[in-house]
């Protein structure tokens, strides 16, 4: 199954920007993203467990359920996601017989997808294109609170499910932004170009609140039996890839079969704490050719997640304080500037526009990104440029701002994955 993706941004972009976002806007998200991915590690509640969401299962198990009772390879292109409120990925999904597209959100940090429904019984964000109506779709069924998908859904969204009055599972996703969703979950064909699965495990939003941008919902690659990945798994196979591409491009994923020959692999790492996430471990960075001045075990402090939907990567703090001081001393004939919001090492000018040193972030295994302008520095405004790390808390993350152009292959069935270099633009 083969998609095209793209940025938000992206000349080709599906949805509509918000063109007015500041960056600032979209960093104050990708931390509250961070912090809720790394609840689990921490040992604290996740922060999908606010109460906001429980009073509107309320409102849902009340109402009259008459709307959700009625009833080989594929490829799409890949976007970059702004609309969605932080600088994340968009492709297209098929759903329904006859079947209809619709734009979804890319995240590998999540495992159920979802997307709004009619009739939008408490709230519906705007969206680009029609809401999904499963009364048009004959291939539509809810799905009852006595099976094992409804069962799935506590580690699936970190929610307990919910029933309603006619034996309706009701989901609760909620994101660490204090965005959410939540409605009925149901089954129906899913379709990629001329390829379609049937009795494909989704939610059909009732109440979609939150930074979603006009995308019709997400669709979640996680690691877990109601993720889309795993769902498809049967017929295409435990493995998928993509290239998030830049703001001026566009991208793909595919899932199922790729070419192995092209990349260079790093195992997964299993995490007790939360075994939903794609984890790998960092071994050394570069700058110059030089290797960071810092014990190669402060690579290995915290666990680290590979992630689509976070954009600045985050890193241990001894290791993020070498990187800043050694890009630094690089471009120490670039003016600096004043820290930006969480970037804390800023220049005059724009990523294209400077002499930056070569940086390479090693992993363990011989996989590699060698990092361009665009992936080391990030423009936060049009005469401001920032180094796209900061420091970590209780878990580092490898941010899209670091994978674009960059070809990703998460093998789950082998459990490694594959970086390869220009996989798109």
């Amino acid at each position: 199954m083969h998609l095209r993706l793209h940025h938000s941004r992206g000349p080709c972009s599906p949805v509509s920007v918000l063109s007015d976002l500041p960056f600032s806007a979209v960093l104050t998200h990708d931390d509250a993203r961070i912090a809720s991915l790394a609840a689990p590690l921490a040992k604290a509640a996740p922060a999908s467990s606010s109460a906001r969401p429980t009073v509107t299962v309320a409102s849902l198990y009340r109402a009259n359920d008459d709307a959700a009772v009625d009833g080989s390879l594929a490829s799409v292109p890949l976007t970059p996601g702004t609309s969605y409120g932080m600088d994340n990925y968009v492709t297209r999904m098929g759903l329904g017989t006859p079947a209809k597209p619709y734009i979804m959100v890319v995240d590998t940090g999540s495992s159920l997808t979802w997307l709004q429904c009619s009739p939008c019984r408490v709230s519906c964000h705007r969206q680009s294109g029609p809401v999904f109506d499963p009364k048009t779709s004959s291939s539509y069924a809810a799905v009852s609170c006595s099976t094992p998908q409804c069962n799935d859904l506590s580690t699936a969204t970190l929610n307990p499910a919910a029933c309603s009055s006619s034996d309706v599972c009701i989901y609760q996703a909620s994101y660490g932004d204090s965005s959410f969703s939540v409605g009925y979950l149901s089954k129906d064909t899913v379709s990629f170009g001329s390829n379609s699965v049937p009795n494909f495990y989704y939610g059909c939003g009732q109440d979609n609140e939150g930074l979603f941008g006009r995308s019709a919902g997400l669709m979640g690659l996680a690691r877990n039996k109601l993720s889309l990945l795993y769902q498809l798994a049967p017929t295409l196979g435990y493995s998928f890839s993509y290239c998030l591409p830049s703001s001026s491009s566009s991208g793909y994923l595919s899932i199922g079969s790729y070419n192995p020959g092209l990349y260079s692999y790093t195992p997964m790492v299993s995490c007790t704490l939360d075994d939903s996430l794609y984890f790998i471990k960092l071994s050394g960075m570069t700058v110059a050719g030089k290797p960071l001045a810092v014990s190669s075990s402060e690579y290995s402090s915290l666990p680290t997640i590979i992630d689509s939907g976070t954009v600045i990567t985050r890193l241990p703090t001894t290791v993020y304080d070498a990187l800043s001081k050694a890009v630094a001393g690089a471009m120490k004939g670039t003016k600096r500037t004043d820290a930006y919001s969480i970037l804390d090492t800023c220049f005059v000018g724009q990523a294209s526009s400077l002499r930056v040193p070569a940086v390479s972030m090693a992993f363990s295994g011989g996989a590699a990104l060698k990092l361009s302008a665009q992936n080391l520095l990030v423009d936060v405004d049009s005469s401001t440029t920032c180094l796209a790390f900061a420091p970590a808390r209780s878990a580092a993350m490898i941010g899209n701002t670091q994978q674009q152009t960059f070809s990703v292959v998460y093998d789950v069935k082998s459990n490694s994955i594959g970086i390869a270099g220009g996989g798109c633009k």
